[in-house]
């Protein structure tokens, strides 16, 4: 390989999103990732439906990103929710917005994208460069002459390029690539990085109530409801800041305390809380639909010969893993006291002990800050190297946020990539 090309370093959305654009401008791109196939993680995303993006007003997708929205807002003006709909409909998938206004591809699948994706940029319009996949490739890091270093399965080899983009995502899911393995090599190149943590993740408990002192459910609990749904209930927490946080939804019991979309939609609060404090409290609201005096007055009403459960049953819904996780944390003498049943119910504490391990996050927050780099995703103390996707500090809940800022950096990084080729007379 000589140095008339530029180099990809990443086959997710991001690598592949900067390669189109570089393509489609002229630009010969190698790409290279350390799978056997590109998309990986991609399509691991879509096995459950792909979750394209949110189909919520502009201004409120970009609050979704928290402490980085206004380093995204450009990024997200140029390749947002719209665009990445129209992107899609150019490879010819349909998409449809759900009733919860996320967007999917009308089939719901992440492989049929994928191939149009990676057939177009194989054999781009008639103004494109085809674009040149290397597999098995792991990057090294660099050598002392700026060369990448690559493991392949034929040993190690060198390759130098005309500028060098890095895509190789954050710590999440390293089985299929993104490991993480990157951050002491940029940090070694004079590069500012966040530590990466786990973002929409899970988190462990602690033992609660009448189980408290240690960590964990207790057996009983852990052995009947992990793995079983909280439905139709709020959590409520507080950030670092003071600003109380309530969202509704639904959560999953885990064998080590909880996770599913209404926990990652809190989970970066909860994580700093975590940080500075050693430990979280969230408040659960089992009956998001009932008032507190309500409540009271139904868990307080004569119940005569029937049982607790029976009386909690009738009168308020409440069976299953709601009922099971009130005797879980309360003692006897509490499910007896219509007062403090009732404020249980309403407001259940559960301490949170730690995050789940970042390998088992959805996504990670950390990563490149954007401080290091310039308006192009560019890192300031080395000319020609970008930066795009979930190497950059930057997180937000799922939903389709995460894809969307993904590919728009990387079309942005593209863009950037180009510029530079352009202003510093390296363009062909």
């Amino acid at each position: 390989m000589n140095d008339n090309t530029v180099a990809i370093v990443g086959g997710g959305p991001a690598g592949l999103m900067a390669a189109e654009v570089l393509s489609r401008a002229g630009t010969a791109v190698d790409l290279y990732d350390a799978m056997p196939s590109v998309g990986r993680k991609f399509l691991l995303a879509g096995k459950g439906g792909l979750n394209l993006t949110h189909a919520e007003p502009f201004e409120a997708f970009v609050t979704r990103f928290g402490a980085r929205a206004a380093s995204l807002r450009p990024l997200l003006e140029a390749f947002g929710p719209a665009q990445l709909r129209d992107w899609c409909e150019g490879l010819g998938i349909a998409t449809f917005v759900g009733s919860s206004r996320r967007v999917f591809p009308t089939d719901m699948k992440a492989a049929p994208l994928l191939r149009a994706w990676l057939q177009r940029l194989r054999h781009p319009a008639p103004c494109g460069v085809p674009v040149r996949f290397h597999m098995r490739h792991r990057w090294l890091g660099l050598s002392p002459d700026g060369a990448l270093r690559f493991a392949t399965p034929e040993g190690e080899r060198a390759v130098q390029a005309r500028a060098v983009l890095l895509a190789l995502g954050g710590a999440s899911w390293p089985r299929l690539g993104s490991d993480g393995a990157w951050q002491p090599w940029l940090r070694a190149l004079g590069v500012d990085v966040a530590a990466l943590a786990p973002a929409n993740c899970g988190f462990d408990v602690a033992a609660a109530g009448v189980h408290g002192g240690g960590e964990g459910w207790s057996a009983l609990f852990r052995e009947r409801w992990a793995g079983q749904p909280f439905k139709t209930v709020a959590l409520g927490t507080e950030d670092l800041a003071g600003r109380h946080h309530t969202l509704r939804g639904e959560f999953v019991a885990t064998a080590t305390g909880i996770e599913g979309s209404l926990v990652y939609a809190l989970s970066s609060v909860l994580r700093d809380r975590i940080a500075r404090d050693g430990s979280a409290t969230l408040t659960l609201d089992l009956l998001p639909d009932r008032d507190a005096a309500r409540v009271l007055a139904d868990v307080a009403h004569p119940r005569g010969s029937r049982s607790l459960s029976s009386h909690l049953k009738g009168r308020l819904g409440l069976d299953g893993i709601k009922l099971a996780l009130l005797h879980e944390c309360l003692d006897r003498e509490a499910m007896h006291s219509a007062p403090r049943l009732a404020q249980a119910i309403k407001a259940l504490p559960l301490t949170l002990l730690r995050p789940r391990p970042v390998a088992e996050a959805i996504s990670s927050a950390g990563g490149v800050r954007f401080e290091a780099l310039d308006e192009g995703l560019m890192v300031r103390a080395r000319p020609g190297l970008f930066v795009a996707g979930e190497m950059l500090d930057w997180e937000a809940p799922t939903g389709g946020y995460l894809l969307t800022a993904t590919m728009a950096s990387g079309a942005w990084a593209g863009q950037g990539v180009q510029r530079w080729l352009q202003s510093s007379g390296r363009a062909t």
